[in-house]
């Protein structure tokens, strides 16, 4: 790939996330949930959650080792040419020069977009309780060298930040840097989004739902309604493998092994499944010229 078709991926998604209406990024943990996310949506958020808890079989708390999440939207983007792809970076990796590789790296192999956080170690997921925050400062240093490395791709500034004053204070502060959006983490009513909507003035607003989390389920039409342009969607797939397969498995314990009867036009078999992955061999792919949605 060329580096201008790298460069068109921030692009599209910068220029998807300024369109009227919410943009929805639905969280995948592997490629056979990234495979059937695409027959649903055009944009996937490469959640830090699913990940690890994919990849490693841990919570989310800092276990990700960054060339572990680079080849894994490398093998995203080579299956999703046509894909917006943001991905959790969660704090850059710790080092500033470690987070200023890992951007360059995944602009290099077609990213759209990357979140960075404020959080400092031990890290936690988002909307769980005891997340510290590093210094504003140290945090916008990380930022500003983030900024300045991508040549494109579209930055997410993030705050963790729990304290009232200090949400507001650092939300301003992120807005009135480059990044091409804000993400408070863990909001937990839709007056807080409005007040959010209020302090960072005209740059763009991105929200993440949860199950479970802190944060009120909305629809699209809602958030829209609130000045939301992005909504990020971390763990639907994650969750509900894990309840599919819990069920099935318990089901097929009690019927001593036995598997249930299919029904071609309404199960998931082998033809089915076989189907939707041939379709990410590349030489299914369109020409490279559609790259973008």
């Amino acid at each position: 790939m060329s580096d201008a078709r790298h460069e068109s991926y921030g692009t599209k998604l910068r220029e998807r996330i300024a369109a009227p209406g919410t943009t929805p990024l639905i969280g995948v943990f592997d490629m056979y949930s990234a495979s059937v996310a695409a027959d649903h949506y055009d944009g996937m958020f490469v959640s830090g959650f699913g990940f690890s808890a994919s990849y490693y079989g841990l919570p989310d708390v800092g276990f990700i080792a960054w060339p572990d999440m680079v080849g894994f939207v490398q093998r995203l983007r080579g299956a999703f040419p046509k894909q917006h792809l943001l991905v959790d970076i969660d704090d850059g990796y710790v080092d500033p020069e470690v987070a200023c590789h890992v951007v360059e790296g995944l602009e290099r192999i077609g990213a759209s977009g990357v979140i960075l956080e404020d959080q400092k170690r031990p890290r936690r997921c988002g909307h769980a309780d005891g997340k510290q925050v590093l210094p504003l400062d140290e945090y916008l240093a990380k930022l500003e060298m983030v900024l300045a490395t991508r040549r494109d791709m579209v930055v997410v500034a993030r705050t963790d930040a729990t304290d009232e004053e200090e949400i507001l204070h650092r939300a301003k502060c992120l807005a009135a840097t480059d990044a091409d959006v804000v993400l408070v983490d863990g909001v937990r009513s839709v007056e807080w989004i409005k007040r959010i909507r209020e302090v960072v003035g005209g740059k763009p607003l991105l929200f993440n739902q949860i199950a479970g989390g802190k944060s009120p389920r909305l629809s699209l039409a809602e958030l829209s309604e609130l000045g939301v342009d992005v909504a990020i969607y971390s763990t639907p797939c994650l969750f509900a493998a894990h309840q599919a397969m819990d069920s099935a498995l318990t089901e097929l314990k009690r019927a001593d092994g036995r598997l249930p009867s299919f029904d071609p036009a309404a199960s998931i078999g082998v033809a089915a499944s076989t189907r939707l992955l041939e379709r990410n061999i590349a030489r299914h792919h369109e020409a490279p010229e559609a790259v973008g949605v």
